[in-house]
């Protein structure tokens, strides 16, 4: 259950530099079916920015949209997937020092790609345990940077990009134009696990089974054995619970609450289409938006990028005041959230 009366201000920070779907299709990094299967255009990348650097420039946005200052600030929650850039280290405890939280209790967050709605949900947790404290910044950054990561070819159906994301998430008078937060529900199977883990041994260190990180050796053999069909039946089924849950909390479909989209995690169209179109199908008739076309997966990030677009007052997603929308992400594990804001 969420508790009544939290808001959250979000905001992101991408770099301003892409590589180019064309260019990575003349070089041979993607194939003509991968290109048409993801439907991206382009991936931000950091040049020298690591992650929690650019995190650090989320959390000030997502402060300032806030109106809230660093100081007020009772805790900061870190999600990541990737390396951070220190092998030994907390980068939680950098976002908060960088953003200027020196009150706040810094919390690193690991659940992959699901992190951002981890530390939402915790975020949400502390503000019920401690009514009247202050809020709370959740943070996520990722830098898929070589030569650790193929960010074109390391994954199978994944293009991943770098960016940053925020939100400040309180209690009490919202700032104007937040999302107010009706629904956030999360389910687990953790029996899928080894989908990214090698099966036959554990590592010592990073890199001592390959170079970059190979998503695809590891997902390879996970549907050797268990079958394609049956994990994206699993999929669409465990993504349609989570998301029917959240919009029943909500209460969207009843008393003339209407929803007014549903966003993906930006896995691309063709995991929109076998996966996500079905499993929304079986709950709403809401249309479906996927944003990936300039960002590809950010990692931990895509779901605070997603309600960051639904606050933009010129962007296309823009969500009109007291309209309802569904956000939902998942990662590996596997875990999957669906959280339903109103903008105030």
């Amino acid at each position: 259950m969420t508790p009544d009366g939290i808001w959250l201000a979000p905001a992101e920070w991408l770099p301003p530099t892409a590589e180019k779907t064309a260019d990575a299709l003349a070089a041979g990094r993607v194939s003509a079916d991968e290109a048409d299967a993801m439907g991206y255009g382009q991936l931000p990348v950091s040049a020298d920015l690591s992650a929690p650097e650019m995190a650090v420039r989320a959390a000030r946005r997502a402060l300032s949209r806030s109106g809230r200052p660093a100081g007020d600030l009772d805790g900061v929650l870190h999600a990541w997937t990737y390396y951070q850039g220190h092998d030994f280290w907390s980068p939680a405890h950098y976002v908060a020092a960088g953003a200027g939280a020196l009150d706040a209790v810094p919390t690193g967050v690991q659940q992959m790609c699901n992190g951002a709605a981890a530390a939402l949900r915790a975020a949400a947790h502390q503000l019920a345990a401690h009514p009247g404290g202050g809020p709370v910044l959740v943070t996520t950054a990722d830098r898929f940077a070589p030569p650790g990561f193929d960010r074109w070819g390391g994954d199978y159906g994944v293009w991943y990009g770098d960016g940053a994301t925020a939100a400040v998430v309180g209690t009490g008078p919202a700032p104007d134009g937040a999302l107010a937060l009706h629904a956030l529900h999360t389910r687990a199977a953790p029996e899928l696990e080894s989908a990214h883990r090698d099966t036959d041994a554990f590592h010592p260190a990073p890199h001592t089974r390959s170079t970059s990180v190979d998503v695809r050796r590891t997902k390879k053999a996970f549907l050797t054995e268990h079958g394609r069909e049956r994990f994206l039946a699993r999929l669409r089924h465990e993504t349609t619970a989570v998301l029917a849950d959240a919009l029943t909390e909500a209460g969207v479909g009843t008393g003339g609450r209407r929803l007014s989209a549903v966003l993906l995690p930006r896995l691309g169209r063709a995991t929109a289409r076998e996966v996500y179109g079905p499993a929304v199908a079986a709950v709403t008739d809401a249309p479906l938006a996927d944003l990936g076309e300039r960002t590809g997966h950010l990692g931990a990030g895509d779901l605070l990028s997603n309600l960051a677009a639904l606050t933009s007052d010129t962007g296309p997603h823009r969500l009109e005041r007291g309209a309802y929308a569904a956000v939902l992400s998942a990662g590996a594990g596997f875990t999957w959230s669906a959280v339903v804001v109103r903008r105030t």
